[in-house]
């Protein structure tokens, strides 16, 4: 599989990993802490026991390739998170791209890993992004998948009041106990990798691929995100940067 500015390393689809009973245990419950001696909280909030999600693990580091977990939206856009397995330091990585780009362009959203980056997406671009699959090309199409699959890169501070009822629904419908449901998506919503940050329009100064100034698309206030005072998919036209803002819903058709 070959995907734009990322055909460096053997890329597998991984989309089936999801139907694991052990996935979302495996992909989320770091995000929620742990107790005062240290433990993690069980598997069983997310619907599975420890052996399942031990397996699901196994499952995703079974290969010498990366697998690769696509989430197609609006216009042709991919956002795709990959993990890289490494003793010294594994990391989930979440970038997005279009296939009309130059082969190079991708745009990097954020890493986790010892040397985390991020957050990467605000809440209107996560929710956005979750509820328009483009079904005609491959990858993940479950609007409640999508969004937690793409929630380890939220962080916003200007999160709405319902944030947290969203994320409880989105887990009780890929399996997790509705009596446990609402406490996780709290502590989903307020995971300690990097602090809420404050998402805004950039000034004028900002330039695509032209020399005419686009504010379409959010710049984020977070010290360690690489949206960061910096463009998003940084040198592709300014049509395309037009249509990734419009796919991205922050900006009108």
């Amino acid at each position: 599989m070959l995907i734009n500015g990322r055909d460096e390393d053997p890329l597998v689809a991984g989309e089936e990993l999801l139907s694991h009973p052990g996935f979302w245990a495996n992909y989320l419950l770091w995000m929620c802490g742990t107790d005062d001696d240290g433990a993690e909280p069980p598997a069983e909030w997310f619907g599975s026991n420890d052996a399942e999600r031990y397996a699901a693990w196994a499952a995703l580091t079974a290969d010498e390739n990366r697998p690769v977990l696509r989430v197609p939206f609006g216009g042709g856009h991919t956002v795709v998170v990959t993990s890289r397995i490494h003793p010294e330091d594994s990391a989930t990585e979440y970038f997005l791209t279009h296939p009309d780009w130059e082969p190079a362009r991708h745009a990097y959203l954020a890493t986790i890993s010892r040397h985390q980056a991020g957050p990467g997406l605000s809440w209107t671009e996560l929710t956005h992004v979750a509820n328009t699959p483009d079904r005609t090309a491959p990858g993940i199409h479950d609007p409640h998948a999508r969004l937690l699959l793409l929630l380890p890169a939220l962080g916003d501070q200007d999160a709405p009041a319902d944030a947290a009822s969203v994320i409880a629904e989105a887990l009780i419908q890929v399996g997790a106990p509705a009596s446990e449901a609402p406490r996780v998506a709290v502590l989903l919503l307020d995971h300690p990798l990097w602090d809420a940050a404050h998402w805004s329009f950039p000034g004028e100064s900002l330039l695509t691929g032209s020399e005419q100034p686009f504010g379409g698309i959010l710049q984020c206030d977070g010290p360690h995100s690489p949206r960061s005072g910096i463009q998003l998919a940084k040198g592709i036209t300014r049509q395309q940067t037009e249509l990734l803002a419009v796919a991205l819903g922050t900006w009108p058709l």
